[in-house]
């Protein structure tokens, strides 16, 4: 197989980075992806898909996106977990997002998922908590990102013309908590894993997808 006749699932989350991670990987087939934290988040879901527009744009090139909702992962994982898990809020909600795109690249064709993960940039983009949360799925994860600078990432969102449209509308997440875990244990979090529905969870919000544009 020509390897760029692959397809990737971008996990589009409308920020500065996950555009950057798509266009970088523009030789291949692309798929947008977005997982809708609603009720936690506002406003997230517009930034994905127009910046998603603005690449299709620019690449001169089709890119389907498509809406999984998120939301109902997050609330039973704070309704089961709260009191022990609430500093792997994200670290959860990443492994799922992760699992709902690996789901949507088996439906789809889809050969590697592609995110827009920046070395230490945020809590759960530690090291150690980047090998948590690639676990949970056997997919490759293509991090076209993973080692630029901050700066040169803003540069190139300029360049595109993504940049204003994911920070004109910056959202964030009211499930974040306020001490996130930096690093975490992967038996630690897979046992908070056990108490939930892991796969009605993922099945839920694959099969809700919508292509959204």
């Amino acid at each position: 197989m020509n390897g760029l006749t692959m397809k990737g699932i971008v996990l589009m989350s409308g920020g500065i980075d996950s555009p950057v991670a798509a266009y970088l990987m523009a030789n291949y087939d692309l798929i947008a992806l977005h997982c809708d934290n609603n009720p936690y988040t506002e406003g997230a879901k517009q930034a994905a898909a127009a910046v998603t527009a603005r690449l299709e744009d620019v690449l001169k090139k089709e890119i389907p996106f498509f809406v999984a909702p998120h939301g109902e992962v997050l609330t039973e994982f704070l309704r089961v977990c709260e009191a022990e898990g609430r500093k792997y809020t994200c670290l959860f909600c990443k492994r799922m997002m992760f699992r709902v795109g690996e789901r949507i690249a088996l439906d789809m064709g889809g050969d590697f998922l592609v995110t827009g993960e920046n070395l230490g940039q945020v809590a759960s983009q530690t090291l150690q908590n980047i090998l948590v949360t690639s676990r949970a799925v056997q997919i490759p994860i293509v991090r076209p990102v993973i080692g630029l600078d901050k700066l040169d990432i803003i540069s190139i969102a300029e360049t595109v013309g993504t940049y204003e449209i994911s920070t004109g509308k910056a959202a964030t997440c009211r499930a974040v908590p306020r001490y996130p875990a930096t690093r975490a244990q992967l038996h630690t979090v897979e046992a908070l894993e056990k108490r939930l529905p892991i796969e009605r969870l993922v099945s839920r919000a694959a099969e809700a997808a919508e292509e959204a544009h």
